[in-house]
């Protein structure tokens, strides 16, 4: 038999909404007990009394034994779940920057308290990847994890390549269907997907890394000579996050935009849909794909936390006990699209190997090889540079098919 759940929710926005709406569609032994907002004069749907702006009213409820967080306020978010777990209470959560950052200190209280943090829809919406990563893989070598996982970016990303729409009417788009925040830095920034990066990292190496040592770039200063030359060489671009083990003492992570051919599965996972592809040892390549954003896709995966809390499940971090060798490193070279205006920016970066470069008027490119940390030393220069960034073993000759005989060298 499984427990009974009364839960104290916070949070009624796009994914609270959307997770009460598959609640009521089903038959689970839990309970909504009481939701807290901020905004007490907000129209709500649902009886005023189910209602509260006082966060203790949930947290020191003793008949509350299960709290979903589902708010956009990291520090308040930590300070939600942090109080949950050491007071005896199960926790769901959906707030990817604030696990990413505080990742080591929640996984402490859930050891010292005995509680259960599970956080399914913080990383990529709707696909499972978190509990594959735990369960399926416990035991196995991943060689990368890689993919897109923020739908917002790949919205923007898939109206300009598919419909030509430029940058701004995207964006605007993506935010008035909520999947892009009113400011949408962390979601077009590579922010988002890195938060989610470091999380699932965790799981598939065992690794706790500092995001703000992780590198992202983003897709904001991406232009229409940059799509125009993907469609000639028959690729398209995808805001990529990258986990992968280099040798047995060292995993790299990154976040940059990618060119990626009609043969990976990322070409044509579009418009808000996210697709993670885990490259294993034993088990090859597999690919998960699904909504990214939006209520019911990202409620689905909260609803799926709270069901295994009746049953009381909780993530066991066995990588993270197992193994003590590997080690978080930014020292990897890729190969690189650098879409430039001034040419003191390509002597700044260091390239050790130019593969090709190319001036025409006011569009000049090089393609080739750089060092990671380069990039990461010179970001704020590539920003001030106007300057677009993409990974590009694609247009290196480098072959990037899904043989299972090049998936080291795939990223």
């Amino acid at each position: 038999m499984s427990k009974k759940l009364n839960i104290g929710l916070f949070g009624f926005g796009v994914v609270g909404q959307g997770l009460y709406d598959i609640i009521k569609t089903k038959h689970l032994n839990l309970e909504i007990k009481k939701i807290a907002i901020k905004d007490a004069h907000k129209q709500r749907t649902l009886p005023a009394h189910l209602f509260t702006t006082e966060r203790d009213e949930l947290l020191d409820n003793p008949e509350i034994n299960t709290i979903v967080e589902l708010i956009n306020d990291t520090e308040a978010a930590f300070e939600i779940v942090s109080r949950a777990l050491s007071s005896g209470k199960n926790v769901v959560s959906a707030s990817k920057k604030m696990i990413a950052l505080h990742l080591k200190e929640l996984i402490d209280l859930q050891q010292k308290h005995g509680t259960s943090l599970l956080y399914e829809g913080a990383v990529c919406g709707s696909i499972p990847i978190i509990r594959n990563l735990e369960e399926y893989y416990d035991n196995e070598l991943l060689h990368s994890i890689s993919g897109i996982f923020n739908g917002s970016s790949n919205y923007i990303l898939s109206k300009g390549f598919n419909e030509n729409m430029d940058y701004d009417t995207a964006l605007k788009q993506a935010q008035d269907l909520g999947f892009a925040e009113t400011d949408p830095t962390s979601d077009v920034g590579g922010f988002d997907a890195k938060y989610k990066l470091v999380i699932a990292a965790s799981h598939a190496y065992g690794v706790i890394v500092n995001p703000d040592d992780v590198f992202n770039l983003g897709i904001q200063n991406l232009a229409a000579n940059d799509l125009q030359y993907a469609r000639e060489k028959n690729l398209k671009i995808k805001l990529v996050p990258v986990a992968k083990e280099l040798d047995d003492q060292h995993v790299a992570l990154f976040v940059l935009p990618k060119f990626v051919n009609e043969k990976e599965f990322l070409y044509n996972v579009e418009y808000e849909y996210n697709g993670v592809i885990v490259q294993a040892a034993f088990a090859d390549q597999q690919f998960f794909f699904g909504k990214g954003a939006g209520g019911h896709p990202t409620g689905s995966a909260v609803l799926s936390d709270i069901a295994a809390l009746r049953y009381d499940y909780a993530y066991e971090y066995k990588k993270a006990k197992e193994r003590t060798s590997l080690n978080f490193t930014n020292d990897i070279e890729l190969n690189i699209y650098l879409r430039y205006e001034d040419e003191a920016l390509v002597e700044t970066l260091n390239f050790t190997h130019i593969h090709e470069r190319y001036y025409s008027g006011s569009y000049k490119f090089v393609i080739g090889k750089i060092n990671l940390q380069s990039l990461i030393d010179n970001q704020q220069l590539i920003a001030n540079n106007k300057a677009f960034v993409a990974f590009a073993d694609q247009l290196a000759g480098v072959n990037l098919a899904a043989e299972a005989t090049v998936a080291e060298e795939a990223f």
